[in-house]
């Protein structure tokens, strides 16, 4: 993490790093997963991403990306759902330059980056895709990872099972309380909605590890 590093503005002022989020909610050799919120006029401050990552957007608002380079600024206007894969990338900072909430999910691919660990994950057998009547449907695909949708009914519970890669779970339209959950190949998480409504959930597949991802 790149938090209290120092590095040099191109005017010559030493500026200290800050975290890449607000707090991290799941971590191990595989994958760190934080939380970024910003209230209207709310910056992250300048960091670094050692590692590659996803970002999957909660609440949506108008979003400004500075440099500290000096390149031109990026204007962001994400959806809620949206995935975005980035490589490692230069200092920057983000500003909420809209009038509501944002707030994502980062997730730290650290086996492409400058924390692998090289530590395998257990495999639980059988390492079949088990869909308990779940049916993802595909979000965003490229070559290191995958991202599927699933959605379920008020009132319901349903049984999962991962294929023969990682998975991170994250809850979105109810993320205080479906939380972030890491399913090892062949792992098993059980998703559930309460009576008031729909509750759905993306996950994040490490196709990059190669084997069936289902």
């Amino acid at each position: 993490m790149s938090a209290g590093s120092i590095v040099q503005a191109p005017d010559g002022q030493p500026v200290v790093l800050g975290e890449i989020g607000q707090r991290v909610l799941l971590v191990n050799p595989r994958v760190r997963v934080w939380e970024v919120r910003l209230a209207p006029g709310e910056s992250q401050p300048w960091h670094l991403h050692y590692n590659p990552y996803v970002v999957l957007n909660l609440e949506t608002s108008p979003c400004r990306m500075d440099w500290l380079d000096g390149s031109p600024a990026r204007f962001l206007s994400e959806q809620v759902g949206g995935v975005v894969h980035r490589p490692v990338s230069p200092v920057h900072m983000l500003t909420n330059h809209g009038e509501a909430n944002y707030r994502n999910r980062i997730v730290e691919l650290l086996d492409l980056g400058e924390e692998a660990s090289g530590v395998p994950d257990p495999v639980v057998s059988p390492a079949r895709p088990a869909t308990g009547g779940l049916i993802p449907t595909e979000v965003f695909a490229d070559d290191e990872v995958r991202v599927r949708g699933v959605e379920v009914e008020p009132g319901t519970r349903h049984r999962w099972q991962a294929g023969d890669v990682p998975v991170v779970v994250i809850g979105l339209s109810h993320p205080d309380t479906d939380g972030v959950h890491y399913l090892a190949p062949g792992g098993q998480h059980e998703f559930a909605a309460d009576a008031t409504g729909p509750h759905t959930f993306r996950l994040v597949e490490l196709t990059y590890l190669g084997g069936d991802v289902g």
